[in-house]
């Protein structure tokens, strides 16, 4: 049997042995530690030592090359051969070896021993896991990994979601992090990997697209995905906890919503403004369970509303080029109420159609286009209105429920009211900005007068 110095080189370099043999080379370095090679150039590591009560030598197979480096070979082949030394069975070193979690069983242990008890997003820690984790490397046994793997996964998913290569970084180094401190495990290749550059958000609802996002928002069909993104606007809190809210955190008379458990582990008390006091004393007729956005998934309550922010969205978008042909074609009212009213109900086909009028005047459909908004901007566009209406820092703050270390102590010595006045305000302005004077109206553009 030819011994070989086991080098990553050295190992690249061994050409297959001819066909329905097997060549097998034993390491220089560490006694037991083989690599056998088939005919089709399949090249896995093993141990094999003797074993004194079996009066016979005994194998251990330990995985293939290059999927486990040599270092993690001759790590693996010390455990076996003290093991075995020590008198343990081989069939039972054999079990522990094979016993080794994959990538995608200690996901499952992390999401059932900790996510679930620790984190609110551990749904979409399942759902990124998934979708990018688990085909490339989730069937990888641990010992396997290595930081190559991991950035390798980073750059690929770099190419068209650079921000979500970073979320899905921090989700695996969590993983493993989480298994040391519980000793499943003792390293973590996914950690300091080099993250993409973001840059930070700064998107909110122009004083310009007020009127149009809310007339889009007026003719949503569905009354729970409307009075969702309403609430999302004027209370400024999380997507998370707006589709949580239940009746028994509301007091309507004090115009409060108590919400006991938030993103920074701190509960928060929001003010609700009379606007939408509106909407959920309506809502309260008709909802007798527990959630004021109340659904029929597991959760018990509404929990996707992505599908409706886009149809808000494209109503929008429709909107708005509706509003600019009328100007450059000098439609007449008549004509601006039909054309409001195809973009409020067949907004796609109405944006296809105009594609032609809108070129004749240096235009495209994408200049009205609003999908850059996120969910989370509402929130950002209620702070910024409480900036634009002289709201100090540290209200913005304490109506959003921010934490940082400076603003802390500032925090606790504010009481509901100047952030109750700092939030009326802002939705007050924020609302006149939109055409808005009752909750879910939907008001025409009105053709302007010509200079």
């Amino acid at each position: 049997m030819p011994k070989l110095n086991f080098t990553k080189k050295a190992i690249d370099s061994l050409d297959p042995p001819p066909q329905g043999k097997r060549a097998t080379y034993t390491d220089t370095k560490i006694p037991g530690l083989e690599l056998r090679v088939t005919s089709n150039g399949t090249k896995t590591f093993s141990c094999q030592r003797w074993v004194k009560s079996a009066g016979r030598p005994e194998r251990v197979t330990l995985g293939r090359y290059p999927s486990m480096t040599v270092e993690q070979a001759r790590r693996k082949a010390v455990q076996i051969v003290s093991a075995i030394a020590e008198g343990d069975n081989p069939a039972a070193v054999r079990r522990q070896v094979r016993g080794e979690p994959t990538l995608a069983e200690l996901f499952n242990d992390y999401l059932e021993k900790h996510a679930k008890k620790a984190k609110k997003t551990w749904a979409e820690d399942k759902r990124s896991f998934t979708k990018h984790v688990k085909t490339p490397l989730g069937s990888r046994k641990l010992s396997s990994l290595q930081r190559r793997d991991f950035i390798t996964l980073h750059n690929k998913i770099s190419r068209t979601a650079p921000i979500q290569a970073n979320r899905v970084m921090a989700l695996c180094s969590s993983v493993f992090n989480w298994a040391i401190s519980v000793e499943l495990w003792e390293t973590n290749p996914a950690s300091n990997i080099k993250k993409n550059r973001e840059r930070k958000r700064d998107r909110f609802l122009q004083s310009s697209e007020l009127p149009r996002f809310f007339q889009a928002l007026a003719a949503e069909p569905s009354h729970t995905v409307r009075d969702f993104f309403f609430a999302c606007l004027l209370t400024g809190a999380r997507r998370s906890n707006v589709l949580a809210m239940r009746w028994d955190e509301l007091d309507l008379d004090e115009y409060t919503w108590r919400i006991p458990d938030t993103k920074n582990g701190e509960p928060q008390l929001v003010t609700i403004p009379s606007q939408l006091i509106a909407v959920l004393e309506e809502r309260r007729i008709h909802n007798k369970g527990p959630y004021v956005f109340s659904g029929t998934g597991n959760t018990g309550h509404f929990a996707d509303p992505k599908k409706g922010w886009k149809r808000i969205l494209t109503r929008a978008q429709a909107l708005g080029i509706v509003q600019a042909l009328s100007e450059k074609e000098d439609w007449s009212q008549t004509r601006i109420l039909e054309m409001t009213e195809h973009a409020l109900f067949q907004p796609a086909e109405l944006i296809q159609q105009c594609e032609v009028t809108l070129s004749k005047h240096e235009m495209t459909p994408e200049e009205f286009s609003l999908l850059d908004l996120r969910i989370h901007d509402l929130r950002r566009t209620l702070g910024s209105w409480q900036a634009k209406h002289g709201a100090s820092l540290a209200i913005i703050g304490k109506s959003l429920n921010h934490k940082s270390v400076q603003a802390t102590a500032i925090y606790a010595r504010l009481d509901i009211d100047p952030v109750r006045d700092s939030v009326t305000r802002a939705v007050d302005n924020l609302l006149a900005a939109g055409d808005v004077t009752q909750p879910g109206e939907v008001v025409p553009f009105k053709k302007k007068n010509k200079l």
